[in-house]
């Protein structure tokens, strides 16, 4: 048996974040042209423009994420669109990894990050990734290409091949801080 890679687990920063997209969750900016707007009763300004790739209408998915599991073996990723998720009932853990010069996982980038509640991240198209939970079900809001989430329910139901995602194993790896699954 291939012993597992221990996967640290990293706090969300917007730099850290970087190379696979975007951290949203930041607080509110001074200015800096970017679009915004406070007063007594709101604060509201501009986090992130979001790219579903040319022709592609956004959805908003409600997502219940209940893997606890600190082994992954599988990264999922999506070829024409960014794709947001932003926890709302309590953390999650995000896998993300970028691509290698053939399209596959590049196993040398896999990263974990801790995205708490009211957090979120935004990633790249392309961006291999998974998500994991620390306890119990947690609920998301996610931002993604309608026709991605018709192609991949479609691919994971049936024997059609995916064209607008892509799932690939990977050498095993696993969260550290989290238990072993039963």
């Amino acid at each position: 048996m291939t012993r597992a890679a221990a996967l640290p687990l990293h706090d969300l920063t917007a730099d850290a974040f970087k190379p696979y997209g975007w951290m949203l969750g930041k607080p509110m900016p001074q200015g800096n042209g970017i679009p915004l707007f406070s007063n007594e009763a709101t604060d509201f300004w501009q986090e992130h423009v979001f790219n579903t790739g040319a022709g592609g209408d956004a959805e908003v998915l409600w997502v219940n994420y209940r893997s606890a599991s600190a082994d992954i073996a599988s990264l999922e990723k999506h070829l024409l669109t960014q794709q947001a998720i932003v926890p709302l009932t309590g953390d999650i853990i995000q896998v993300v990894a970028r691509s290698a010069a053939d399209g596959s996982p590049d196993v040398s980038t896999l990263t974990a990050f801790r995205v708490a509640q009211g957090q979120g991240v935004c990633m790249r198209p392309g961006c291999w990734h998974a998500t994991r939970v620390t306890g119990a079900e947690v609920t998301c809001l996610m931002l993604t290409r309608r026709s991605t989430t018709v192609d991949l329910i479609q691919h994971l139901t049936t024997d059609a091949a995916a064209s607008e995602s892509a799932i690939a194993p990977i050498p095993p790896a696993q969260l550290e801080g989290l238990p072993l699954p039963g």
